[in-house]
Order: C-alpha cells, then sequence, then structure tokens
C-alpha cells in the first residue's frame, strides 16, 4: 500500500501495543512501504479518484469534543458499501516497515496502533487492502467515496465515532505525504489508506489518501 517515514509518536497513558505489530519505527523514523498490490488476472479493475485538491486544515468552529482512547473494533463506509469487523491492530514489522492485512485477511481493515484511537484529538490511520493477488478485497469499492460521505468506526467502548470526509488524495507511492498522513492536528482526525491506479509489472504504483474530520461521537 504505502509508506513513507515520520518520527514516532509516543503515545503517554494509550492503549498498551499489541504482540502483532503492522508498522515499524527504525530509527526514529516509522518507515511505510507500498501494500495493497494486485495479482494478475483476479485483480481488480484499475481505480482513480478525482482530488480534491491538496487536503487542508479543517474548519476550526464545528469539531466535536475528542473522545477518550477506545481501540475501534468495526468500519463501516456505506458509500463504498464496507461494513468490517474486528479491526486488525497493525504495528511494525521487523525490517522496518509497515505491516499490512495478509490476503487471508483481505476483508478486514487495520489500524495503526502507534497513533491515536479514532476520536482521539490526532490523525487516526486505518489501512486496507484494494486488491491482492486473490483479487478485489475490502476497498474495492473505494473510487465511489466523495466528499461529505460519512465513515463509521465503532470502538471498544461501545461509542461511534463518524467522520465525514473532507479530501480524497492520490499519489505515487515515491511521493507519499507522510507528514500529511501522520502529522500532529490539534482535532479529531481519520487517514484511510489504500492502493491505486492501474496495475504496472503486477503493483500497483499509487496510493488512495481519504482524510476525514470527526463530525459526531
Amino acid at each position: 500500500m504505502v509508506l513513507s517515514r515520520r518520527p514516532e509518536r509516543r503515545r503517554t497513558g494509550r492503549l498498551p501495543t499489541a504482540a502483532c505489530l503492522l508498522l515499524l519505527v527504525l530509527g526514529g523514523a516509522l518507515i511505510t512501504r507500498g501494500v495493497l498490490d494486485g495479482g494478475a488476472s483476479r485483480a481488480a479493475p484499475s481505480v482513480h479518484v478525482a482530488n480534491a485538491g491538496v487536503p487542508t486544515a479543517a474548519p476550526r468552529a464545528t469539531a466535536p469534543a475528542a473522545l477518550p482512547a477506545a481501540r475501534p473494533v468495526r468500519v463501516r463506509i456505506p458509500a463504498a458499501g464496507v461494513d468490517t469487523r474486528p479491526v486488525l491492530d497493525l504495528g511494525l514489522a521487523a525490517d522496518g516497515t509497515v505491516q499490512v492485512p495478509s490476503v487471508a485477511q483481505a476483508d478486514r481493515i487495520g489500524w495503526y496502533d502507534r497513533g491515536v484511537t479514532p476520536g482521539e484529538t490526532g490523525p487516526a490511520v486505518l489501512i486496507g487492502h484494494y486488491d491482492t493477488v486473490e483479487g478485489p478485497a475490502v476497498l474495492r469499492n473505494v473510487g465511489r467515496i466523495a466528499t461529505g460521505d460519512r465513515i463509521y468506526v465503532d470502538r471498544a467502548d461501545g461509542r461511534t465515532a463518524v467522520f465525514a470526509v473532507r479530501a480524497l488524495q492520490q499519489v505515487d507511492k515515491k511521493a507519499f505525504p507522510t507528514q500529511r498522513v501522520y502529522g500532529d492536528t490539534d482535532r479529531p482526525e481519520l487517514r484511510l489508506v489504500t492502493c491505486g491506479g492501474g496495475l504496472v509489472d503486477g503493483h500497483r504504483p499509487d496510493n488512495i489518501v481519504l482524510y476525514a474530520d470527526l463530525v459526531t461521537a
């Protein structure tokens, strides 16, 4: 899928890191790699999104109060026909790259558990496959999502954090916007990352990133 470098975020008083992680910090920097690469004959069709300009800061006035930490347990995106649970804990791989769901878990979305939980202040990051060598995956309909659409994240504390998509961005994986995706924010936000573009030598060259803001909790 994607992924690049960013300073590791240290969480104080947050949930403990799961034993099986899918992202990695090396030398104080987060290193990510391309994931969500399609296979040959069973790959999903090429996907592209209309960039809604360079993602900008969200309006200040309408942000609801941030929620306390509580891990995500279910993700629903009606516009893309997504309703998946449980949510995977994604942490760090031994080689210093960001792990991603396995092919067997292609119908599930993962949460970067070294960042904040959805609804807390900061950018919570979710990752899912567009397709794998086995065919279309959980985010196969990412191209149907538009600005204003809702993403619902059910949390372990019984609350649901509802986010509105503010911007969509399709970028070459080599130019992944690390700071925009992982950089600190002063309000609760969400990032959803997958792969995109047409297949090139069996791989998708781009990442699709959705930027969303908490609207209700």
